[in-house]
């Protein structure tokens, strides 16, 4: 059976930002929202939260992926960024989805985009697969997915606090192009297409 990506789990705003107990909060990038997969035979398909193909529009996240050793297999949530003068620079992104091939790769040549996973949904076959497991398993698997592949740079293991005094530190973080804070219930399951 070939495994497809699932609808993407969506986030909800909140009035408070407060960390409630039994919470993990994660930052929330000013960049665009992709699923990423990369099967066994080391194809890879990175999709948009709404479902578009945005595989050629990110070559360098492509290659990225492929280059990974044969075998590895897994679908990752996260966001694409493109960092410039120490900020989040969203306008790089913009355009990258309405380019040529060649159009792509000249514009991450000279912007290239980093891949910020806060999500692993499914690793070499796992059965069940890793969405239906609670957030701390997940993050558990995808820290070590980061550490036993040597995960480095377009790459990003995006940060993860249980701590409300880290968490509130991340809200001063808007001068980087952060958004605010994502919330995860610690024994959530993976819900797509539902909210966080």
């Amino acid at each position: 059976m070939v495994w497809t990506l699932p609808e993407p789990m969506l986030a909800e705003p909140v009035n408070n930002p407060a960390l409630p107990p039994g919470f993990a909060a994660e930052p929330k990038w000013d960049g665009y929202r992709a699923l990423l997969a990369r099967y066994a035979d080391g194809r890879v398909v990175i999709r948009s939260r709404r479902g578009t193909d945005m595989t050629a529009a990110f070559p360098e996240i492509t290659r990225a992926a492929a280059s990974l050793p044969a075998g590895v297999e897994f679908a990752m949530d996260g966001e694409l960024i493109v960092w410039e003068g120490g900020r989040v620079a969203f306008e790089r992104l913009q355009g990258r989805l309405n380019r040529t091939a060649a159009g792509a790769a000249g514009m991450a040549a000279q912007w290239p985009a980093h891949y910020v996973a806060f999500d692993l949904l499914r690793l070499n076959g796992t059965d069940p697969d890793l969405a239906a497991q609670p957030y701390t398993a997940r993050r558990a698997a995808l820290e070590e997915l980061f550490t036993d592949q040597a995960l480095a740079p377009p790459w990003t293991l995006c940060p993860s606090t249980t701590d409300p005094a880290t968490a509130a530190e991340w809200l001063e973080w808007s001068a980087v192009g952060m958004e605010g804070l994502v919330l995860k219930n610690l024994r959530g399951t993976y819900r797509p297409a539902t909210r966080a």
